[in-house]
């Protein structure tokens, strides 16, 4: 994993519930830790209470190498909150982890994306809260 971590003012957090709390914490300590479902052992994206394709309640978490490839992505050139207005144009990127879910992360260094791009986390402290973003160039 690239690692550059920031210490920057950012955006609100993303609120947490009792599902998603372990993956915001582990993303404090840059992890990606994912739900793996113990009835049909798939990995699961966001956190949720029930698996979307057995509906079994059944889960554990582990940590997963968060590389992966750009499915698609979009230039963001108005922001939709007053946070990010100094930030635009930025770069929003679906990207298919190598675990197999898929994840919508904003990408940071975006010069030369294309479909099938490699890229690799980098982890953006905001003080109370740590936001996953990806790179090019796993």
């Amino acid at each position: 994993m690239l690692d550059t971590p920031t210490t920057a003012p950012g955006p609100p957090g993303a609120g947490t519930d009792d599902d998603s709390a372990p993956f915001w914490a582990a993303l404090r300590e840059e992890r990606v830790e994912l739900q793996r479902c113990t009835d049909c052992a798939r990995l699961r994206f966001p956190p949720m209470g029930r698996c979307p394709w057995c509906a079994s309640a059944g889960q554990v978490r582990e940590d997963v190498d968060a590389r992966g490839s750009v499915y698609s992505w979009i230039v963001v050139h108005r922001a939709f909150r007053p946070e990010f207005a100094a930030d635009v144009p930025y770069v929003v990127a679906t990207v298919d982890l190598d675990a197999g879910p898929r994840v919508a992360v904003r990408l940071d260094r975006p010069d030369g994306v294309d479909f099938g791009a490699r890229v690799a986390p980098v982890f953006h402290d905001h003080g109370a809260w740590t936001e996953l973003r990806m790179v090019l160039g796993a």
